[in-house]
């Protein structure tokens, strides 16, 4: 008997997914345009199946899928007992489903600990073995090599015995350690003239916090949103990160950055910032200095002043620039010879790419 393989059409086949789990990849998508709003996101579903017929075919409607939704966990009604609210295993599930269609590509090739080219005390056993010396951890004890080296040194019978000298334990790799703080724009640009930048920035912070969270334990990730004023974001608030009527503030967002890099006691230290526009204003003794139009020294001067305090304190700028307006490319250019850092403009559906890769390259530890 021959069998005859072609691609799955779900036209003609149907489709591969239970309905309930194709409504949720939907529901969790809608959930990262509508900033976590679960009631926002459940209404275009219910516009959607009017338009498409979501459910068509089934014996269940999207009142089912909403119940079951609570059942599995996934919303719960809110405090007014009217609404429904995401969990905090929706917020789980967004950051593992933004990492999987972020990286996923780059997961395939196999994620984990990036080895430097020190050895020593570290995170993971190697082959090669060395003399044992005070402070080394016993745990790496070469069995075979340290008794292979007692009977040399004493026979075997009843006067053998073990030394210190005797002792072997497998060398170890030195892993790199990062800490990062990522700054995300919230000015009012990143949804002006008709494109959503805060999503794709949304989707990276989410999917970045996963990364780390999930294979990089050692490392730090801090969140900062930066406006009017800059502030530190929790991992679980992230789903509901959202743009306000807000200028720039950049100066804000790098000094808050690296007052939280202070606290961290990894050797490597970074700022990774995705903006979509120039600085326009800072705060100087309680007052807030505003400028919109152009490049203002005074706002910019100041920006550059933290920049190059980060470069003194070996705190690497990244930037990713996700629009191509001149003042915004003149600032970086600035920015980034004052940090002696990088930049990089990208597209929205690239962000992401860029993010990840820049991550795991500047995850080398530097000795010295």
């Amino acid at each position: 008997m021959r069998f005859r393989y072609t691609d799955w059409d779900p036209v003609r086949h149907g489709s591969q997914q239970p309905l309930f789990e194709e409504l949720l990849d939907l529901f969790q998508e809608l959930l990262e345009h509508t900033a976590g709003d679960a009631e926002e996101a459940l209404d275009w579903m219910e516009q959607l199946d009017d338009k498409y017929g979501l459910t068509e075919g089934s014996d269940k409607d999207l009142d089912d899928f909403i119940e079951e939704l609570k059942k599995r966990g996934y919303l719960e009604d809110g405090e007014d007992g009217e609404t429904v609210e995401i969990t905090a295993r929706t917020e789980r599930s967004l950051r593992q489903s933004a990492l999987e269609e972020i990286f996923n590509d780059l997961k395939k090739g196999g994620m984990g600990g990036h080895r430097t080219s020190y050895t020593g005390q570290g995170d993971e056993r190697l082959p090669e073995t060395k003399d044992w010396q005070f402070g080394d951890d016993l745990s790496n004890l070469d069995v075979t090599g340290t008794l292979s080296n007692s009977f040399k040194r004493s026979g075997v019978g009843d006067d053998w015995n073990l030394a210190e000298d005797d002792f072997q334990v497998h060398k170890t790799d030195h892993h790199a350690s990062m800490a990062t703080v990522l700054m995300i724009d919230l000015s009012h640009s990143m949804v002006l003239y008709g494109e959503d930048r805060i999503t794709p920035a949304r989707r990276v912070a989410l999917a970045l916090s996963e990364l780390i969270m999930t294979q990089y334990p050692k490392d730090s990730l801090d969140i900062v949103a930066f406006g009017n004023d800059a502030w530190e974001v929790d991992v679980e608030e992230l789903p509901y990160l959202d743009v306000g009527p807000y200028y720039t503030n950049t100066r804000a967002g790098l000094r808050r950055a690296r007052d939280i890099l202070h606290r961290r006691n990894n050797r490597n230290k970074q700022i990774f910032m995705i903006t979509d526009g120039k600085p326009s204003c800072h705060i100087e003794d309680g007052e807030m200095y505003r400028n919109a139009y152009g490049l203002d020294r005074k706002v910019v001067n100041k920006v550059l002043d933290e920049a190059t305090v980060c470069r003194r304190e070996d705190i690497t700028i990244t930037t990713f620039m996700i629009a191509r307006d001149p003042g915004l490319r003149d600032f970086v250019r600035e920015l980034t010879e004052a940090n002696q850092g990088r930049a990089y403009y990208s597209e929205l559906d690239d962000l992401g790419s860029f993010l990840f890769e820049d991550y795991v390259r500047n995850r080398r530890k530097h000795m010295g």
